[in-house]
């Protein structure tokens, strides 16, 4: 009798420890599968947030981008429009070969100016329309109507002083249009564009003076 009540008691107990045993085991498990899906959900979050915020640091603009934009294009196309004069008019080797780095330069420019203001919805200066409202010239430097038909007008020699004189004002003009967009503007391509703008102007004024001094 005592034997039968012995075994049942321990039956009971191993029993009782087995159910134990497993529940402990199913909370662990919750608990361990709760943390990683956790964990990984913060991953998830961060990775997804992280993806999102890299497009939109990249593409950032502001007012002085547009600003920049806006004038560079026009103030590009007059450089272009001057170049394109030189073959045919000046006499000086190194100014046509000036003129034509200027156009191989400038011109791909104004499409990636033009590229940007579309995807930020934005207008892209009509062809023409700031260069002919601006019979008296002095937009950082841009050249009047009257300047333009003049240097139209000259050749040879004439052409090559003219040009010069009239590319140097207008290059410290874009000049400081790019120092304005390095201090103010948002848009990394733009300000690379206006860092690039600085040091190859600078260059080519320097340039123009030089051979300007040795007329």
């Amino acid at each position: 009798m005592n034997r039968k009540r012995s075994l049942v008691r321990r039956s009971a107990v191993v029993a009782a420890s087995g159910v134990a045993a497993l529940v402990l085991a199913a909370c662990g498990g919750d608990r361990n599968d709760t943390g990683a899906a956790g964990h990984g959900g913060h991953q998830a979050t961060d990775s997804a947030s992280a993806a999102s915020s890299a497009p939109a640091s990249q593409g950032q603009h502001n007012a002085a981008d547009v600003s920049f934009a806006k004038g560079m294009i026009p103030h590009h196309r007059q450089a272009v429009e001057m170049a394109d004069l030189a073959p045919d008019r000046a006499r000086s080797a190194e100014v046509k070969k000036l003129a034509a780095e200027i156009e191989k330069a400038q011109a791909p420019e104004i499409e990636k100016l033009s590229g940007w203001l579309t995807s930020w919805g934005e207008t892209v200066p009509a062809e023409g329309a700031m260069e002919h409202s601006m019979h008296g010239g002095g937009m950082e430097g841009m050249m009047s109507a009257e300047e333009m038909t003049a240097l139209e007008n000259a050749s040879g020699e004439a052409f090559d002083t003219s040009f010069m004189e009239m590319m140097i004002k207008h290059h410290e003009g874009a000049v400081e249009m790019a120092k304005t967009e390095q201090s103010d503007g948002a848009h990394a391509p733009a300000r690379k564009m206006a860092a690039d703008i600085i040091a190859s102007q600078s260059a080519e004024i320097e340039q123009m003076k030089k051979l300007l001094g040795e007329k």
